[in-house]
């Protein structure tokens, strides 16, 4: 390994090289770490002397540019800003956010403690959407420059081709999933223009229950490396779940915070089953396209099985009847 070639030492990041760029900062370490749970990067809490600990994240190469990390920062310092409970990456001395040691590009964050959320309590429910209310409030002042879009394309038409191109599809199967992949998009193009107008802004992206932190004073939101542009049930879809009256009240609870504090176009609503499609193929994706990282194997033994593919082309039709049924 030559410590020039960015992967390569980011596959091979050990302890010392991660308290070492730490260090570079004046943060005198303790020599206590441990891993967080990620796989897109590499997340270490750190204990530092006669201090709290910090969380430190190293950012895989590759996957976006300096501005592109930095356009991340500056808007959840301008949520923190705002008093909106996020947690923003600590600037050093010199006023930096984003720092580079040798191979590696990494940033440092308050460490937050916190539970997972009740999922079916309507009151979590009615804060977070608050919250995300207010995000989206400020989301929606400037776009985004440097980071792409949530959109057809890039989160389903391109992973479900590059899971073709690079032999993840069973031989028997790719007929099948060739086929699926063209109709998937077809519909969830014509979902889109038939709710019409929508919201095009500053997302979080990846709003789900891992990424919500509970205290007792509420939530505490995380984790914005994927932060796109796009609309804004993107952030509200995925604590939806189940069917009829449950999800619809899920929803209401929801919405209940939302509207307080920024307009909703409830014709998005329709898209719900057109997020969950684009998920479950970019997820995908993703995984394919990460697994020559050893960590990958390792944490997903299940993927490239023929089970796993039956799996998910069956999921994939039940979808296409789903996005169908939003609009009948």
């Amino acid at each position: 390994m030559t410590k020039e070639d960015p992967v390569r030492a980011f596959l091979a990041l050990t302890p010392d090289d991660m308290l070492d760029a730490v260090e570079t900062l004046g943060i005198p370490c303790d020599g206590r770490f441990l891993v967080l749970n990620s796989y897109e990067n590499r997340v270490y809490r750190v204990g530092v002397e006669e201090g709290p600990p910090v969380v430190t994240k190293f950012y895989r190469p590759e996957r976006w540019t300096d501005e592109s990390i930095l356009e991340e920062h500056r808007f959840t310092r301008e949520l923190e800003d705002q008093e909106i409970p996020v947690v923003a990456p600590l600037r050093a001395a010199d006023g930096r956010t984003l720092h580079h040691s040798g191979p590696f590009r990494f940033s440092l964050y308050p460490y937050q403690g916190g539970r997972a959320m009740e999922p079916d309590n309507p009151q979590h429910l009615e804060m977070l959407g608050r919250f995300i209310g207010r995000i989206h409030a400020v989301g929606s002042r400037t776009p985004y420059r440097h980071r792409p879009a949530i959109d057809v394309d890039s989160f389903l038409r391109e992973p479900g081709v590059f899971l073709v191109t690079e032999g993840h599809i069973p031989p028997h199967l790719e007929r099948r999933w060739t086929a699926s992949l063209d109709m998937l998009c077809d519909i969830a193009e014509d979902a889109i223009a038939r709710v019409g107008h929508l919201s095009r802004i500053r997302l979080h992206g990846d709003m789900h229950h891992g990424n919500i932190l509970w205290t007792d004073q509420g939530p505490h939101i995380v984790d914005f490396d994927d932060a796109r542009t796009g609309p804004a049930i993107q952030d509200l879809w995925m604590f939806l779940s189940g069917d009829g009256d449950y999800l619809e009240a899920r929803l209401q609870d929801l919405l209940r915070g939302y509207d307080l504090f920024h307009d909703f176009n409830h014709a998005e609503i329709r898209l719900v089953e057109v997020m969950r499609t684009l998920r479950l193929v970019y997820h995908a994706g993703w995984l394919a396209s990460r697994w020559r990282d050893p960590a990958f194997p390792r944490a997903f033994p299940w993927f490239d099985t023929g089970r796993y593919w039956e799996q998910l082309m069956g999921d994939l039709d039940d979808q296409a009847l789903r996005m169908q049924a939003a609009f009948a």
